[in-house]
């Protein structure tokens, strides 16, 4: 999988780009970066500053980058960062910095990850005829079959996050992706991390797992041959236990974006009367609004928000505490993970 999507034939190193072949929320409409802008805004105010970090890791071709730059407000300085293994794009804002890895140190605002952790390559588990767990192998065609036992850390996650117990059934093992959360949000000095993308809980996870493929808008059997995208929803609940000792919260991109204003609420019909090219531009943004909050769509994606309080924060908030004997809350000891 790390191969076929990002070595040096890799799809994603393609020169057409992620929007080439399928549609994100960022690709739906500007609405999106507009509401991200938004939050950026309102993080600065938190941290009480002017100037703020941007941090877009997978950032495709920069588009979502490029519309928070567009749509932040007046005197709102932005470091911005675009994370992404491919080339820089020609044509890209000179203020944005393109780098093929998160900053480390120092960085104080938003670090951003829409649809990144769904591409961050895993293994697949199954249970055999025999009740027994193993690792599947795959050819470069898609052909599959049974490898060694899942044994040691890998085991010890399925147990924690997605056991396995009837014959047929499957996983995709997610510890490669909560160290890779763990690490991004470990570059935050202070501000909010966020990560967006296709997802399921421990509750209610799929008995025959989530991978599969796309090219060109059409989903395909998953191949390994760098042809497609390979692609797996997330066990965003695993990924925020990976960062204990934070403010975590887990919400519907419906949600999320409903309280950034952005609502789908169709204009009053009056307004055609009064503003008829008015009417028409509010209408087209309250349809946009609506597939990105749309059920069924792209607003049953989840949001993790993690938020790293500065050290003036941190240090109001261990105050408050020892004044009103709040005990801590205990990091979460479990064993797999990250």
């Amino acid at each position: 999988m790390e191969r076929a999507l990002y070595g040096p034939d890799g799809f994603f190193l393609r020169p057409e780009g992620p929007a080439g072949h399928f549609r994100t929320s960022v690709h739906a409409s500007p609405l999106f970066a507009g509401a991200v802008a938004r939050l950026l805004a309102t993080i600065a105010e938190e941290l009480d500053t002017d100037e703020v970090d941007f941090i877009d890791v997978g950032a495709g071709r920069g588009e979502l980058i490029t519309g928070v730059l567009a749509a932040a407000p007046p005197g709102l300085r932005i470091r911005a960062y675009g994370v992404e293994r491919a080339g820089r794009p020609d044509g890209l804002d000179p203020r944005i910095t393109w780098t093929d890895r998160i900053p480390e140190g120092g960085v104080r605002g938003l670090l951003f990850a829409n649809e990144w952790l769904d591409n961050v390559p895993v293994d697949i588990a199954m249970v055999d005829e025999d009740g027994t767990v193993r690792y599947v192998l795959v050819r470069a065609d898609g052909t599959e079959r049974p490898g060694a036992l899942v044994t040691g850390a890998d085991a010890a996650w399925l147990d924690r996050w997605w056991p396995l117990r009837e014959p047929g059934e499957r996983a995709e093992i997610g510890r490669p992706r909560d160290a890779a959360w763990a690490a991004a949000v470990g570059s935050l000095a202070a501000g909010t991390a966020i990560a967006v993308d296709y997802a399921h809980l421990r509750a209610a996870r799929p008995p025959f797992g989530t991978l599969t493929a796309f090219r060109a808008g059409r989903e395909l059997p998953p191949a390994p041959d760098g042809s497609r995208d390979l692609t797996a929803h997330v066990a965003l609940d695993a990924c925020a236990a990976a960062v204990p000792s934070v403010d975590t919260e887990l919400r519907t991109q419906r949600e999320a974006l409903h309280g950034l204003g952005v609502t789908g609420t169709r204009p009053p019909l009056s307004l055609a009367s009064t503003d008829p090219a008015g009417y028409v531009r509010a209408l087209a943004a309250a349809g946009e609004a609506a597939e990105l909050t749309a059920a069924g769509g792209l607003g049953d994606f989840l949001w993790l928000v993690q938020r790293v309080p500065g050290a003036r924060e941190a240090r109001g908030a261990h105050e408050a505490q020892g004044a009103q004997g709040v005990p801590g809350v205990p990091g979460d000891s479990g064993h797999g993970g990250y």
